[in-house]
C-alpha cells in the first residue's frame, strides 16, 4: 500500500492508529471467515486487529502432526490462546485442550468461533486466568501435558498478577511450562515483538528444555502479498518432542 496509496480507496476497512478504523464497511459489524477448515467470525478491535493472525497458517500443518504423533487424545496447554485457531484445529484433529487467555471477552469470542466450527462439544477446557499463575498452579497440581503452546504478546495485564512484559517474564515462563511438559512432549513459541527474532526465540526454548538451540527448529512468520513480496510479521522456535 505504502507504493500505491491509491489502493486504499478500494479496502473495505482501514486502520490508522491515530484515527481508528475507517472506510465503506461498518467496522462494528462482524463477519465471518473460513480459515483452515474452520468458522471464524471476525471483528475490529481498538487495537487494530481482526481476530486472526494468518501468518500462524504455516504452523497448523506441524501442530495436527504432533498430534497424530502424540497418539489416543494428547492434552495440549495453549497459552495466550487469544480468539482459538490453535486450539480448534488440535481440538479437530483428536486432542483435549486447555485454553488460556486473560480475556473474558477474547474467552467468549473464542467459545464463538468454537460454535460456528462445529467443535463446542469437543474436550475444551476455557480458563480465565494469567497464564503465569496457571502454570504454577498445575505444577502444584502435578498436571503434565503433551504439548504447550505459547503465543505471548510485547506487553499486557493478566487478571489479578500484574503487568506482563516479554523482555523479563518469558524466560521465566518457558521453564516454568518445560517443569509440567511430558517426557518427549513439544513446545510451540511464536511472538511478534520485533527484538525476539527466531535465534532469540530458539535460545529461549532450548535453555527452558536444557537443549542446545540447534536442537530447536525456528523460523520467520511471514505472509506474502500478492505481488510477491514477503511481509515480516514474527517468528516461532518449536520442539518436536518425542523420545
Amino acid at each position: 500500500m505504502r507504493g500505491r496509496p491509491e489502493a486504499w480507496a478500494d479496502a473495505d476497512l482501514r486502520f490508522d492508529r491515530e484515527v481508528g478504523w475507517s472506510g465503506p464497511s461498518s467496522p462494528s459489524e462482524p463477519w465471518l471467515a473460513t480459515f483452515a477448515g474452520l468458522t471464524l467470525e471476525m471483528r475490529t478491535t481498538e487495537a487494530g486487529q481482526v481476530g486472526l493472525f494468518p501468518e500462524h497458517a504455516a504452523l497448523l500443518g506441524w501442530l495436527q502432526d504432533r498430534v497424530g504423533a502424540a497418539g489416543n487424545t494428547p492434552t495440549i496447554l495453549n497459552l495466550f490462546a487469544y480468539t482459538g485457531l490453535a486450539t480448534l484445529v488440535l481440538a479437530a484433529n483428536g486432542a483435549a485442550v486447555t485454553h488460556v487467555d486473560a480475556s473474558r471477552p477474547t474467552i467468549a469470542w473464542a467459545r464463538r468461533n468454537a460454535e460456528l466450527s462445529g467443535l463446542a462439544d469437543r474436550p475444551i477446557r476455557w480458563i480465565l486466568d494469567d497464564a503465569r499463575a496457571f502454570v504454577t498452579r498445575e505444577a502444584r497440581r502435578g498436571r503434565r501435558y503433551a504439548g504447550i503452546i505459547l503465543d505471548p504478546p510485547s506487553y499486557g495485564h493478566g487478571p489479578g498478577s500484574g503487568a506482563w512484559q516479554i523482555e523479563t517474564d518469558l524466560p521465566e515462563l518457558l521453564v516454568a511450562c518445560a517443569a509440567i511438559l511430558d517426557n518427549g512432549g513439544f513446545m510451540l513459541l511464536t511472538a511478534h515483538t520485533p527484538a525476539f527474532d527466531a535465534r532469540h526465540l530458539a535460545d529461549l526454548l532450548g535453555h527452558a528444555l536444557h537443549r542446545p538451540a540447534a536442537a530447536i527448529e525456528g523460523g520467520d512468520l511471514t505472509l506474502e502479498t500478492v505481488d510477491g513480496r514477503q511481509l515480516e510479521l514474527g517468528a516461532f522456535a518449536r520442539s518436536p518432542g518425542g523420545a
